[in-house]
């Protein structure tokens, strides 16, 4: 066995094999993979095989469309084939509901140029005679994709890593990790065979390791353990039946080419053709997590016990679906355990804390994702990104509040809410509450609709309250939701009022110390902020895109405050922890706190934003504490609310007069309690998160995650204004070297009169496709559809006439000037 490799890959399922195979492809050539069995050992052996295009994400979608056309070539370069049967693949609708979900999963899938057909109820029935049309609507077929032998595919890109000089040792288990300043030892041990069962010998060996790809499975937990890790990657039971042939499928293949796999999911299910019969495969409720611990020694290819009971419902609805299965016998069963993650996403990047340290678990699609996982992990290993931003993916979304219990409760969330509707407005119920703001119990008394963001609730919108039972506050839709006149209000409220915002998930971190200085002027791209004042800027990959989004304040020479995104608290700490260990030895020494439980934050915006204030505030001269000579636009000042110390930062990303009032948390329900006695006086208006986000689009403020991320540059989100180019900053060179590929552009849509964008949408000039949408929603100043996005920067110039698909129909946007509300800022910096 090897004993030095630049990099080592544990785990020889379909994601490990891949990921040996692209790191080979990709140039490096002293790369092993260890399997502690056989490689396919794992979930892979008993998948299903299957290559569903269908996800609502646009780096997930990449993956897949890559996986998809990437296993179609494998045959010619190893000779093996992988057993892929390009049968298409029929997602049928019995709603108009689920219909506007695949029209808008459509639009997605455009974007990537995916290939999709629609097909009414009469058409399905023409093409496929055993489908019962009768009760459908319609679907999206999928002509290229199909299903796929998992342990085909697997040994085909273990035989093609090989052929790229990939070692590959079955029978191997990682014991142990040690970082070892430069390298990792990897301390493995030999298994062997006894009564059946895999156990571990006396052979051990130690490998040293530049990098270390974890791609354990089922086995995540003990990984987990291993690393000193929390890794919320646990396995739910899934279950599929085989059944016997039934005589009316083998006849109508006679005649015809392999039937398509079908997906019924209202039903919450599908089915494939296997020799001659069906493979049923549902997504049913109730279905347990199972080794929220670790693997028994004793478990290796093995199932659990099936239960029929458990998915009567969706083999009865396969029945109503192909009446001729109704008596076909079954013929085989498998319930075996598919790893999950809270949001179905696997986890796919560098290990928080770790150096050159990478995993790759969680993958409840591992078939389908394993081709494009490999790529672009290869990618952000060798070339330090991606040519998309894997964000999305990362390790990092969940922090370190995340529990066992948790995971499991919520992966078994996310397996049932597989087949359910994925609505842009969805809010999963389970583990709720967990992460509250001391004014929880305020805002759920006055109708607040809360989402999840990192864990916090933070209000989405304020409705009726539960009295009105006209009100279905669970109603969601691909439309205009049941909140969405509620959200109207609010965006209304902060620009002729006054309202308040509850801003408490935002990310935050002290960063101070003798080489704080020389650090961030380093780490971001702006000026830094003078003390007292601040400055919007980005940190930068070392490919020169977007790393993330900082609002930094100068608290004094050596000290800054700063502020990100809150659905990216251990990305951001991660990240910057981790630049300041590598840039402490030039620039002295920098402390870094994560403070973000430390600090409530409201929000409060609007024309009467400071006469709210004015009623509160201690000061010898209250009349002028909030005047644009002593709190000008753009600084930080202490002040005392009442009885609340707050740190008040001058700044509103609703781009009206406003302040942001950090305050000792603790203080968080009398703080909002004295803000909300002024609303009988000057009508104080909660506000949730979907007025912020269309109001912050009037501004055309970028946000991290949608306009801003690792595949676009701070050039290309047209913020050239906070871009110093006097300095040297991480990432310069490379952002210059970019160029301008595609621009960010606000466009005001002329859509239908139910529907605004969700951010996922295609554009048009004729019928050329010429970019996409990243946000949208409404402008109440406006009076229309509203959204952001990226397009040929040949045609970023305001005025400029464009289309987005929407609702499977194209609709007229025009660009429009930056900041097209108060673009010369002129309310946002109203004197009083």
């Amino acid at each position: 066995m090897k004993t030095h490799v630049k990099a080592l890959v544990v785990g020889g399922g379909a994601v490990g094999t891949s990921i040996a195979y692209h790191l080979a492809r990709a140039g490096w050539s002293d790369v092993m993979l260890l399997e502690r069995d056989e490689l396919t050992s794992g979930s892979t052996w008993h998948a299903a095989g299957l290559l569903p295009y269908f996800n609502m994400s646009f780096a997930t979608t990449h993956i897949h469309d890559y996986s998809i056309k990437f296993y179609k070539t494998l045959e010619e370069e190893t000779g093996l084939n992988a057993g892929f049967f390009v049968v298409g693949n029929l997602r049928m609708a019995q709603t108009q509901e689920r219909m506007d979900e695949y029209m808008l999963y459509a639009a997605t899938a455009e974007t990537v140029d995916v290939p999709y057909e629609w097909m009414s109820p009469a058409q399905i029935k023409e093409r496929w005679p055993l489908v019962r049309t009768e009760d459908l609507k319609g679907a999206i077929y999928h002509p290229t994709d199909g299903y796929i032998n998992p342990a085909d595919v697997t040994m085909a890109m273990a035989k093609g890593a090989r052929q790229r000089g990939v070692v590959i040792e079955r029978k191997w288990q990682v014991d142990g990790y040690e970082w070892a300043g430069d390298h990792w030892d990897v301390t493995v041990t030999k298994m062997v065979e006894r009564g059946g069962n895999l156990v571990p010998s006396e052979e051990k060996e130690v490998i040293q390791a530049e990098h270390v790809v974890t791609a354990t499975g089922n086995h995540a937990q003990r990984t987990a353990r291993l690393l000193g890790l929390k890794i919320p990657a646990i396995p739910v039971e899934h279950q599929y039946i085989v059944t016997e042939p039934d005589p009316a499928l083998v006849e109508w293949r006679k005649t015809n080419e392999q039937h398509p796999v079908l997906r019924d999911a209202d039903a919450k299910w599908y089915v494939r053709e296997e020799r001659g019969g069906w493979i049923l495969g549902p997504y049913e409720r109730n279905a347990p997590a199972r080794f929220l611990y670790d693997v028994p020694e004793a478990f290796r290819a093995d199932l659990f016990p099936l239960d029929l009971d458990r998915i009567e419902e969706e083999y009865m609805s396969m029945i109503h679906r192909i009446p001729s299965s109704e008596t076909v016998g079954l013929k085989d069963d498998y319930n075996g355990p598919i790893c999950y993650t809270p949001d179905g996403n696997p986890l796919l990047g560098p290990a928080p804390g770790l150096r050159n340290m990478w995993l790759a678990e969680g993958f409840s699609f591992g078939i389908t994702a394993a081709g494009g996982a490999g790529k672009y992990l290869a990618d952000l290993m060798v070339e330090g990104e991606a040519e998309i931003d894997m964000a999305s993916l990362d390790p990092k979304r969940y922090g370190s509040w995340m529990t066992t219990e948790y995971a499991a409760r919520k992966n078994e969330e996310a397996y049932e809410h597989v087949y359910i509707l994925h609505h842009p407005d969805e809010e999963r119920p389970a583990c709720r509450p967990l992460r509250t703001a001391p004014a929880y119990d305020r805002q759920k008394a006055l109708g607040a609709q809360f989402g999840c963001v990192n864990g916090w609730e933070r209000p989405n919108y304020y409705g009726p309250l539960d009295a009105d039972e006209n009100f279905d506050h669970d109603a969601r839709s691909f439309r205009r939701g049941g909140w969405w006149p509620y959200a109207v209000e609010e965006a209304k409220a902060i620009r002729e009022g006054v309202g308040l915002i509850d801003a408490t998930a935002f990310t935050k971190h002290v960063v101070k110390g003798p080489g704080a200085t020389a650090f961030l002027d380093w780490f971001t791209c702006n000026k830094l902020p003078k003390v007292g004042r601040i400055n919007l800027t980005y940190a930068l990959t070392s490919a020169g895109t977007t790393r993330t989004e900082y609002t930094i304040v100068r608290l004094a020479e050596d000290e800054y405050y700063l502020v990100s995104a809150g659905a990216w608290t251990a990305y951001d700490a991660d990240y910057l922890r981790k630049a300041a260990e590598d840039k402490a030895p030039e620039f002295g020494y920098i402390e870094i706190q994560d403070v973000t439980s430390q600090w409530g934050v409201y929000a409060i915006a609007g024309p009467k934003s400071r006469d709210v204030l004015n009623e509160l505030i201690c000061d010898a001269e209250p009349e002028t504490a909030l005047s644009n000579k002593r709190f000008p636009w753009l600084t930080m000042r202490n002040i005392e609310l009442k009885m609340c110390p707050v740190r008040a930062i001058r700044v509103a990303y609703t781009g009206e007069l406003g302040w942001e009032l950090h305050h000792p948390i603790e203080m968080g329900r009398y703080l909002w309690d004295q803000l909300m006695q002024a609303d009988e006086k000057h009508g104080v208006k909660p506000v949730g998160a979907r007025a912020q986000n269309w109001l912050r689009q009037e501004k055309s403020y970028r946000a991290f995650g949608t306009e801003l991320g690792r595949d676009a540059t701070p050039v290309e989100a047209d913020l050239p204004r906070f871009i110093d180019l006097s300095k040297d900053f991480h990432g310069k060179d490379e952002m210059q070297e970019i160029g301008v590929r595609s621009k960010c552009v606000t466009l005001l849509i002329d859509g239908p009169e139910d529907c605004d964008p969700w951010g996922r949408e295609a554009l048009y000039d004729g019928d050329v496709r010429v970019g996409r949408l990243t946000s949208g929603g409404y402008s109440v100043a406006f009076g229309k559809s509203i959204g952001m996005g990226y397009v040929r920067p040949d045609l970023a110039v305001p005025g400029q006439k464009l289309k987005v698909r929407m609702l499977d129909q194209l609709w007229d946007a025009e660009i429009t000037e930056d900041s097209p509300y108060d673009p010369k800022n002129e309310t946002i910096r109203k004197d009083g």
